[in-house]
């Protein structure tokens, strides 16, 4: 693990979610670029003392020399030390699995595509909502034609902790150009729910309108996003994500409307698909079920009623990047391509919005 030190949120969400269905552990790691706090993670980790590094190129070193060594690397970093970090392991000879965004530019994303083409080695982007198991249930489903051609798409992710100051080490950094990136919410939460749109639906973004504001006075990078979206069929959507919207916790949901009924999900009701039909019927589709397709059973671990969330979720897209490391296919894992599409559309986004350029292709 790269990343992932004393105060970090991510890193123990990553290490629980990778090692829960026992395919993965934890034994190495450059935790901080300071040597002290990562060793003091390596311990609150429980890892060899001797494998908390103090740097990338020890710790690449090392474990090259090691008949145990290291297999992947996953980088659980602020943004603006993902290209590096991914470029030393691709560099090294290792796969690697990413925290989103890609990268904090778009020039860094097609400078990383580059170099994972190069090293012809598995890469994941961790879009976590996709490893949801009723957001495939969904996707199948649409796939499928149950809903019929797709008109309408709404998906609005609010938060409200970032209303206020800043405060905190998972706050500062994602309100900083220097460490974010070129956008600020857009790129923390925004381009969740347009990976999401396009992972549910399979439709792609074709042309956007957007409005994004720092609304919190003093702020240099974005805490609110509304957008306009048209799809590849002709169909039109809304974006909605922020951060400053009081009360609200972590508020992802998408809606998809196709001529023949329509499909609802809820991160903070995730699992309940919900399908309404032209007819007036109504459909709840229940985790845990003997109603799921094979994709959405075989990443659901227990009974229906036993609820399953956010870190099994994540551990759901690490098994399918142990599946890619064992040869196998896992091709609902968001890799290198989406990653790219991803700060695609943050660029494209931040830019027409700054120049309040009205709609732009994507």
């Amino acid at each position: 693990m790269i990343g992932g030190g004393p105060g970090a949120f991510i890193g123990p969400v990553h290490r629980f979610a990778a090692e829960l269905d026992r395919e993965i552990e934890l034994v190495a790691g450059v935790f901080s670029s300071d040597a002290g706090r990562s060793a003091a993670a390596g311990e609150a980790y429980r890892i060899d003392p001797a494998r908390a590094y103090p740097s990338l190129d020890a710790m690449f070193a090392a474990e090259s020399a090691r008949d145990d060594g290291i297999d992947f690397v996953s980088i659980v970093t602020p943004n603006h030390n993902h290209l590096p970090s991914a470029r030393a392991a691709l560099a090294a000879g290792y796969p690697v699995i990413t925290d989103k965004p890609l990268t904090a530019t778009l020039a860094e994303a097609h400078e990383l595509a580059a170099l994972v083409e190069a090293a012809a080695k598995p890469f994941g982007v961790t879009y976590t909502y996709s490893g949801y198991p009723l957001v495939r249930e969904a996707r199948a489903r649409i796939a499928g034609g149950e809903i019929g051609t797709i008109r309408k798409v709404v998906v609005e992710y609010p938060q409200g902790w970032l209303a206020g100051e800043a405060v905190g080490k998972q706050a500062e950094w994602r309100v900083d150009p220097a460490k974010a990136g070129l956008g600020g919410c857009i790129g923390d939460i925004g381009v969740h729910a347009f990976q999401l749109a396009e992972f549910v639906t399979g439709l792609r973004v074709t042309e956007l309108l957007a409005d994004l504001g720092a609304v919190v006075p003093g702020r240099l990078l974005d805490d609110d996003c509304s957008i306009l979206l048209r799809f590849d069929n002709g169909a039109r959507g809304v974006l909605l994500a922020s951060q400053i919207e009081v009360g609200e916790l972590n508020g992802l949901r998408i809606r998809a409307y196709g001529d023949k009924g329509g499909v609802t999900w809820k991160q903070e009701e995730l699992n309940t698909l919900t399908i309404n039909r032209l007819d007036g019927t109504c459909t709840l589709v229940r985790s845990g079920t003997g109603v799921l397709g094979n994709d959405a059973a075989s990443r659901t671990r227990t009974p229906g009623g036993h609820p399953e969330g956010y870190l099994e979720a994540f551990a759901n897209l690490y098994r399918d990047f142990a599946a890619q490391l064992r040869g196998e296919s896992a091709p609902l894992l968001p890799g290198i391509a989406e990653g790219v599409r991803g700060m695609t559309f943050i660029d494209t986004a931040v830019s027409a919005s700054r120049a309040n350029a009205g709609w732009v292709k994507l």
